[in-house]
């Protein structure tokens, strides 16, 4: 598009907020046909949208790199700088952000544009205002319209992240530290918008749509926020000041630095910038060029020759490479396109089918479809191999069958935020490769289906970034928290707790237990709105557990008391075992006053509950005896319901018959080697006598058998003389490891024992047989500990078991209850005849009598 002598060339030059894409789009509408080149596709797609609504969708065209929109009639064109038609003429043109013509990555297609398109009656190059000596020179004769700023940019020193302002943007300079710097302000603020220039246009509206509506206050960007994103923010805070532009790690020059800060304020509202505590301040000189908006101008532009040569893969190179008619114009370094070129010329087999000009063309189309993850790998080589062997096939065209297994293996919505990131480039080289027309059969179907696998890609990625990066609990909390209103709460009827809407945890009893996914630091705002909300909550919830009845609470393995299923409480040591207390769980919403209500109404229930489940032990306490008879039931039921005979042999000789019927009636079971209550030997109460015991003596809970499993303690429990009475177990005899055996099973095992021994011949002892050993549970070695236990031996003679009588008495607390209980009735048997038979008073058989009465 060459000028004429009717082109007014025009430069609006000026800071960023100067309203000069505005001015552009309102001269451009004033003519009968235009074009506007933007530096990014968003940009583009955003002002379509907004020529559309003022002329109408027929009229108006969008021409990307990636999408295409060009009816009939279009008057209007809104395109990417690389995508502009410049084969189109139109009476007004436009490009947008010309200083990027010393960008060195995309410089060379902005400098082409502005040496060599233009409008018929207008052109406009909108930009910075350090290209003005450039313009100047390259442009005899352009046009300069300088616009201030409407707002003011002020720097504000430094800020921790977690203190930045609302609606305040944090820049950095890699996805990792976007990534990292998001995750600091979720938690502290509960959550942010995040921008990157690998985000697809789609993704990116979606996250800035959640920051202009103030879904967030928050923004985290890398310096793609820099390029005509208009947003509602007041600050812009950098974490770094360093980038890598491709080649290697450099500082970013003012005019950057401005770029980006200057998309703070909008309109006529004033903005700040600054920087991140963990990067420090700013030097007063780049503080004042950037307020001031005076910056170096640019000495030089990037430049590539625009005149090719296509008569082979080399001479296109070649006039690639060709050097600059003007000091001003830098040779770029070679872009992806001529990268690409370079490699694939060194293929053989391409260079041997490009071999005339219009395949050299052709080579060089594919070379420019755009490797979107910046990577130019061997992968991207290979792909642009396959198009243009299948271009310069027989059909010259993209086979349908391999297009659609290429395209296929992107369709997925699986994966992290990684993964979909780098599909979505994948997905927009493909619909790069289907606006050419000409290389498929189908192009606008396949331009369809490219375009609805990106905007699936971009919903998932933005939903996986709002799932990472936003917490909208916390960010609800925190905005109501900021105006002072009351928030509104409720628990509903299974302890969730929510607030202004949001679930933000249970109350378990009169504790609040905050949700698992809020984190540590996300935690405090959400508390201190919880804390107010539940103010009015806890005196009812008291109210509640005073008047509800007892099959709301109830006592787990632990010693913790539930009420409602929630912990309120935990037993603790008293003067007895069966004297526990409750300690109400601490709680930051329960009061001195709160605190004893809870306890006097959980120990009534604990009362109750102890006397339903052993209220034997509490009769045996409460009974109105007296002498031996009281002494035993005190014994008992400090022991917690059971003792060895031997233990009381003394006090079990002096109670009498009316006593021993007393002691019966409150269920004191006398055996011949215990006194044990009969109803405490159930599975359930010794688990709770178990518990008891434990709280008493600060010990730990022991090992129970299941109610299931024989009735024997081993171990460290059956080592435990206090523990075995407690629940009503003997301590058994015996090598090997310590083992105790239920009360009633031994009681029952000594009886079987003594019937057998008296059925027995004198000195031969008893076999095991099989209803002795079904009592030791098919245990021959508890069988042998439990009636060594009772004062019997065993002997293995040919292969066969017996037990005998001990040979020799064993000391006073080992010997059997059922030997002494003989004893005991030989001492009391009536004399004999010969011993009552009268004796002559001076018989010396009378003084035998007299000493063995004495005796007796």
């Amino acid at each position: 598009m060459q000028a004429s002598s009717r082109d007014r060339v025009v430069a609006v030059l000026g800071p960023t907020n100067t309203g000069k894409t505005h001015f552009a789009i309102e001269r451009m509408l004033g003519h009968s046909s235009g074009i506007i080149g933007f530096p990014l596709r968003l940009l583009a797609r955003e002002n379509y949208d907004r020529v559309v609504k003022l002329k109408g969708a027929r009229q108006v065209a969008l021409i990307t790199g990636e999408e295409k929109i060009v009816p009939p009639s279009a008057r209007y064109f809104l395109c990417t700088v690389e995508s502009m038609p410049l084969d189109r003429p139109t009476s007004f043109l436009a490009v947008d952000e010309i200083q990027l013509a010393a960008d060195p990555e995309r410089g060379h297609v902005f400098t082409d544009r502005l040496l060599h398109a233009r409008g018929h009656q207008e052109t406009l190059f909108l930009g910075a205002d350090t290209i003005r000596p450039l313009l100047t020179k390259l442009i005899p004769g352009v046009e300069i319209i300088t616009r201030p700023r409407f707002s003011k940019l002020t720097y504000a020193g430094t800020r921790k992240v977690t203190r930045l302002p609302p609606r305040s943007a944090v820049v950095a300079f890699s996805a990792a530290e976007v990534y990292a710097m998001a995750e600091l302000v979720r938690r502290q603020r509960g959550g942010t918008a995040v921008v990157l220039g690998a985000l697809s246009p789609r993704t990116r509206n979606a996250q800035v749509a959640m920051f202009e509506s103030g879904e967030v206050d928050y923004l985290v960007a890398t310096d793609a926020i820099g390029m005509g994103l208009n947003l509602g923010l007041d600050h812009v805070a950098f974490a770094r000041l360093t980038k890598f532009d491709g080649h290697s790690m450099r500082r970013l020059s003012p005019p950057e630095v401005a770029q980006i800060a200057g998309r703070a304020g909008r309109h006529m509202s004033d903005g700040t910038f600054g920087t991140t505590a963990e990067l420090g301040p700013m030097s007063e000189e780049l503080i004042e060029a950037v307020e001031d908006h005076r910056f170096q101008p640019l000495t030089a532009l990037y430049w590539r020759a625009s005149r090719l040569e296509f008569r082979s893969p080399q001479d296109l190179l070649r006039s690639l490479e060709a050097r600059s008619p003007d000091p001003a114009l830098i040779r770029v370094r070679p872009p992806e396109d001529q990268q690409a070129l370079a490699a694939l010329a060194q293929d053989a087999d391409i260079a041997a089918m490009a071999a005339n000009p219009g395949s050299v063309r052709l080579l060089w189309d594919v070379c420019q479809v755009p490797d979107f993850q910046k990577s130019l790998t061997d992968q991207h080589l290979r792909l642009l191999k396959q198009i243009f062997r299948h271009l310069r096939g027989s059909a010259e065209r993209l086979p349908e069958d391999w297009v659609a297994q290429q395209i296929g293996r992107i369709d997925r919505v699986d994966g992290d935020i990684d993964a979909l990131v780098a599909r979505i480039a994948q997905i927009r080289t493909w619909t790069f490769i289907t606006h050419r027309g000409d290389w498929l059969e189908d192009a606008g179907g396949w331009r369809d289906h490219t375009r609805a696998i990106e905007d699936r890609l971009s919903d998932a990625l933005h939903e996986r970034l709002t799932q990472r990066f936003v917490d909208r609990r916390t960010a609800t909390l925190v905005r109501r928290l900021k105006t002072g209103e009351a928030l509104l709460a409720a628990v509903r009827r299974n302890g969730e707790v929510v607030v202004e809407g949001e679930d933000v945890g249970r109350l378990e009893g009169f504790h609040f237990r905050l949700d698992r996914t809020i984190g540590e630091e996300d935690a405090r705002p959400v508390l201190a709105a919880t804390r107010r909300a539940l103010q009015s909550e806890i005196p009812h919830r008291i109210a509640l557990l005073e008047g509800d009845d007892d099959g709301a609470f109830r006592l787990d393995s632990t010693g913790r008391l539930l009420w409602r299923e929630a912990p309120i409480g935990q037993l603790v040591a008293a003067d007895t075992p069966l004297t526990p207390k409750i300690r109400v769980e601490d709680s930051e919403f329960l009061d001195g006053a709160a605190r004893e209500r809870v306890r006097l109404r959980s120990e009534a229930w604990l009362t109750r509950f102890l006397r339903n489940r052993i209220g034997s032990l509490y009769a045996l306490e409460e009974a109105p005896l007296q002498g031996a008879a009281r002494g035993l039931a005190f014994q008992l039921a400090e022991s917690l319901g059971s003792l060895p005979r031997a233990s009381v042999t003394a006090q079990l000789d002096l109670l009498t018959k009316a006593e021993r019927r007393m002691l019966g009636e409150l269920k004191v079971r006398i055996g011949a080697e215990s006194l044990y209550l009969a109803d405490q030997l159930k599975a359930e109460t010794i688990r709770l006598r178990a518990l008891l015991w434990s709280v008493h003596k600060g010990a730990p809970l022991p090992s129970l058998p299941a109610p299931d499993e024989p009735p024997v303690l081993e171990g460290d429990a059956a080592s435990d003389e206090s523990l075995c009475r407690a629940l009503g177990f003997r301590r058994l005899r015996g090598r090997g490891k310590a083992r105790a055996l239920r009360v009633d099973r031994l009681e029952r095992l000594g009886q079987a024992a003594h019937r057998r021994l008296a059925k027995a011949e004198r000195h031969a002892g008893f076999p095991v047989d099989g209803q002795l050993l079904q009592l030791a549970e098919g245990d021959s070695d508890l069988l042998r500990a439990a009636l060594a236990t009772l004062g019997f031996r065993s002997e293995q003679k040919d292969e066969e078991l017996r037990f005998h009588r001990q040979r020799r008495r064993v000391g006073p607390q080992e010997n059997s209850p059922a030997s002494q209980k003989r004893a005991r009735l030989r001492r009391k048997k009536p004399a004999s005849a010969s011993e009552s038979r009268q004796v002559a008073s001076d018989s010396p058989f009378a003084v035998l009598q007299t000493l063995k009465r004495a005796r007796s």
